[in-house]
């Protein structure tokens, strides 16, 4: 008797175990996956100091760093908020900001989502590297992780705490950021070079345009790798939980990236 009312007892708890269990694994691969999105910020610094000349390179590096570190504050205190506060007009969140209250699962998905934020303004970076004051740029790093990157997220992710953006509305899907982090990064650094123009000696006096080589093409090589790892964190990463899809995920990524670079060979010898 005694072994029956103890077998009913664990059945009885059992769906309550799965579930914890699974939210403990749920978080742990999104922790993982956060981490190798933050690992991507080393492979933009070395790329993007490779790709400059030497008396650049620390000041590039130093700005890959800071944008991390304004960023993640901004996003804290009010990106996060705006982007997936309680939107009830479609435009932006308006609740959760600085975030301290909330749910184990809210916090995971605060850094995987601060991870994202501090890409889209690394990639601004890169644009206008060489020609960027320090202050300045990191002006434009708040402004695009605090308020550009989270209110346009809002239009297409907002709504985890009631309410929906009005491009999700619409039927807009972006699963892992094509547009709502590459696209934004690229749309800032295009206004970026609109204004500063390009970097001194790029064109000769008759407009003819000039090479400028990266001084350490090595670092170039390890920060693509290193790039190409944490793009498995981030795609994968997107799933937002432990499932059978994440194989077929990552295995895209991987494939776009050996096409994508076996295409840029192609191009590169055909016009040689």
């Amino acid at each position: 008797m005694k072994t029956l009312v103890l077998l009913l007892v664990a059945v009885s708890f059992a769906p309550q175990a799965h579930a914890a269990s699974e939210e403990a694994a749920n978080t742990a691969w999104l922790v993982l996956a956060s981490v190798l999105v933050f690992f991507m910020q080393a492979g933009f610094a070395l790329l993007e100091s490779g790709m400059s000349r030497a008396k650049n390179a620390v000041n590039v590096m130093m700005k890959n760093y800071m944008d991390c570190c304004v960023g993640g504050i901004v996003f804290w205190l009010f990106g996060f908020g705006l982007m997936f506060g309680a939107n009830v007009t479609g435009w932006f969140g308006m609740s959760h900001f600085a975030l301290n209250d909330g749910e184990p699962w809210d916090y995971t998905f605060l850094l995987f989502q601060m991870m994202f934020a501090a890409t889209a303004a690394t990639i601004a970076s890169g644009a206008m590297a060489e020609r960027t004051r320090y202050g300045a740029y990191l002006i434009g790093a708040v402004l695009i992780s605090g308020v550009i990157y989270p209110i346009f997220g809002s239009w297409v992710w907002g709504g985890l705490y009631g309410g929906q953006g009005w491009l999700a509305k619409l039927g807009f899907i972006d699963f892992a950021g094509s547009t709502v982090v590459h696209s934004i990064g690229a749309w800032c650094a295009l206004a970026g070079i609109l204004v500063l123009g390009p970097r001194l000696g790029r064109f000769a006096p008759d407009g003819k345009a000039r090479l400028i080589p990266g001084h350490n093409l090595g670092l170039v090589a390890l920060g693509g790798f290193i790039l190409w790892v944490g793009w498995f964190g981030f795609n994968a990463g997107s799933n937002l939980e432990v499932s059978s899809s994440l194989g077929l995920i990552a295995l895209n990524t991987h494939l776009a990236a050996v096409a994508g670079a076996l295409g840029a060979l192609l191009a590169q010898r055909s016009t040689a």
